[in-house]
């Protein structure tokens, strides 16, 4: 079968077998053509031609080599291998190759963008709502429970009312990889929880069984029903970026860092396994990196009277 045949039979399977969308398949082809124009230096594709079968690894490192001299972006290479590495996946498959040459390259690290955190005044004016409402009570409950404690979405909507303990302010949650941790709960979190739960005392509950939050319909709050209810709120506090989430966990850990400049502490609070994914919460101006180090390192603090 020549090249073309192969290309043409592979976008068959990927719209037959794979049913991806017809944006996908362009895509991928767009790819391939695009490495094709680097490796063969024949300007024409011919019927009898097989070159497909007989590319090296080595031949596809220079074509990733050569679109980032181009300056193509992290992202756009990481398509261009993921749909070669596809392709001869393909080939392999109908046994016209024996090993992929794609399998075992790998794409420049895309970075990874930094989550947007509220300031201070944002999360004040987000969270001063008119709890006067069963519903109302509720959000306050859920977004101060999230500032307060910098818990994800997923582990907020799994709590159950025994795992708040007010006496010793604090919450039990499940993390990722079923890893269970304490975290602390401020004094103003749990005035708007304990307010919730005598709101929820009165709602039926009999399907939602010790869920902490739950809906006018008596169930436990699913996760896109939080999301909404939060985007809801920003709007209704006519802040300017949309809130949701993730926000306020990242403000949680912005704004403890920015205080304390405790990596470590913060990590443990987050519940993340590795520092690593810690550190993309740093997102501290320099001003205050400086004091930190000004204040902190041995050799760095200023003589007096200088």
């Amino acid at each position: 079968m020549s090249q073309l045949s192969w290309l043409a039979s592979f976008e068959r399977y990927l719209i037959s077998e794979r049913q991806l969308s017809p944006y996908s398949v362009r895509n991928y082809l767009y790819e391939i053509n695009r490495a094709s124009k680097i490796i063969f230096t024949h300007d024409e594709l011919t019927e009898n031609d097989d070159s497909w079968l007989a590319v090296s690894r080595e031949q596809l490192q220079a074509v990733l080599a050569k679109l980032h001299r181009q300056g193509l972006s992290p992202r756009s290479l990481s398509l261009c291998l993921s749909s070669l590495k596809q392709f001869f996946e393909f080939l392999v498959r109908e046994q016209v190759i024996n090993a992929n040459p794609a399998k075992n390259l790998n794409a420049p690290k895309q970075a990874k963008p930094l989550p947007k955190n509220m300031d201070l005044d944002a999360v004040t004016h987000l969270l001063d709502i008119d709890a006067s409402d069963p519903l109302s009570k509720r959000d306050k409950a859920i977004m101060e429970l999230f500032y307060s404690s910098g818990l994800r979405l997923a582990e907020l909507a799994s709590l159950d009312i025994h795992d708040i303990d007010f006496q010793q302010h604090e919450v039990k949650v499940m993390g990722k990889g079923s890893k269970q941790r304490i975290v602390p709960v401020g004094k103003i979190a749990l005035s708007a929880l304990q307010t919730w739960l005598d709101s929820r005392a009165e709602m039926p509950s009999a399907e939602a069984g010790d869920a902490l939050f739950i809906s006018q319909q008596g169930k436990r709050l699913s996760h896109r029903s939080i999301q909404l209810r939060m985007n809801k709120w920003g709007q209704e506090q006519a802040l300017s970026a949309k809130v949701h989430p993730h926000k306020l966990r990242h403000s949680f850990a912005t704004h403890m860092l920015e205080s304390s400049a405790d990596l470590r502490a913060v990590q443990e609070l987050l519940g993340h396994a590795n520092l690593s994914t810690t550190q993309i919460y740093t997102s501290l101006d320099f001003q205050h990196l400086a004091k930190v180090y000004d204040g902190a390192h041995p050799r760095a603090k200023k003589a007096k009277g200088k």
